[in-house]
C-alpha cells in the first residue's frame, strides 16, 4: 500500500519524507522517493551484471553514475559485493542476490526503505553487517520499515516493534517492552535472561561491564 502496489480499502497513506499523501500516485513515481525490497530478490534482478543492476536504477531516476548519491564502488563494498560487480546476479547465492537487490533499491539513497525479510539467506556476519548498514542509514535520516519473522534481527535493528496476528495489531512499542514480554517472539537472549530488558549479546556485555 505504501508504494501503491495494493490499494487500501480505507484510510490514507502519508509518507513523512514525501510530505504528502501518496494514494493515487503511480508506483513508479512513489518509488523515486521510497525504496522497496520484496521478499523475493529475483523479482528485481534482470540485468547482466551486479553493477548493471545498480546502473538501471540510476538511469530510471535520471542520474548518471558519477552523480549517484551512493557511489557504486562504495555501496558494493559495504554490501560485500565488490568482488561480484561483473557477476551475473542470478548465478549468486540467495543471500548475495538479496544484497544485490538491496543495492539496486538504495543506490539513490531514498528517504524511506521498505524491507520484506531482508535477512533471508544471510549468515550471521552478513546479518551483522546489514544491521550496521541500516543503523548508519537511519543515523543519516533514512526511515526503515521492515517486515520480518527474524526476531534476532528486530532486536538489533528496530526502534519500534509492531506485532500483527490475524490482521490485527496485538503489540506495539519499544523492542525491550514488546519482545521481552512475549514468550513467542522473544529473542534467545531475552529467554536466557528474562525480566532484564536485555535482547542482544551486546546488551548483556554492556550490563556486565557497567556492573564491573
Amino acid at each position: 500500500c505504501v508504494v501503491g502496489l495494493l490499494r487500501p480499502s480505507g484510510g490514507d497513506v502519508r509518507i513523512a519524507v514525501a510530505g504528502r499523501a501518496v494514494l493515487g500516485e503511480e508506483t513508479a513515481d512513489i518509488c523515486r522517493r521510497v525504496g522497496y525490497l520484496p521478499q523475493d530478490p529475483d523479482a528485481l534482478l534482470f540485468a547482466d551484471t551486479v553493477r548493471d543492476e545498480l546502473l538501471v536504477t540510476l538511469r530510471n531516476h535520471g542520474l548518471r553514475p558519477e552523480n549517484s548519491p551512493a557511489p557504486l564502488s562504495e555501496l558494493l563494498e559495504v554490501l560485500g559485493l565488490d568482488g561480484e560487480a561483473e557477476a551475473y546476479p542470478r548465478d549468486l547465492s540467495v543471500g548475495q542476490r538479496q544484497r544485490v537487490a538491496l543495492g539496486a533499491v538504495t543506490v539513490t539513497r531514498p528517504g524511506l526503505l521498505l524491507l520484506d525479510e531482508p535477512s533471508r539467506g544471510q549468515d550471521y556476519p552478513a546479518k551483522r553487517d546489514l544491521v550496521a548498514l541500516l543503523r548508519g542509514w537511519q543515523a543519516a535520516g533514512t526511515g526503515v520499515l521492515m517486515a520480518t519473522h527474524d526476531v534476532e534481527l528486530v532486536a538489533q535493528a528496530a526502534d519500534r516493534v509492531v506485532i500483527l496476528s490475524g490482521g490485527e495489531v496485538i503489540a506495539d512499542g519499544q523492542p525491550a517492552a514488546v519482545l521481552g514480554a512475549s514468550p513467542l517472539f522473544a529473542p534467545q537472549v531475552a529467554r536466557l535472561f528474562p525480566d532484564t530488558g536485555w535482547l542482544t549479546a551486546e546488551d548483556v556485555l554492556a550490563a556486565v561491564i557497567h556492573r564491573a
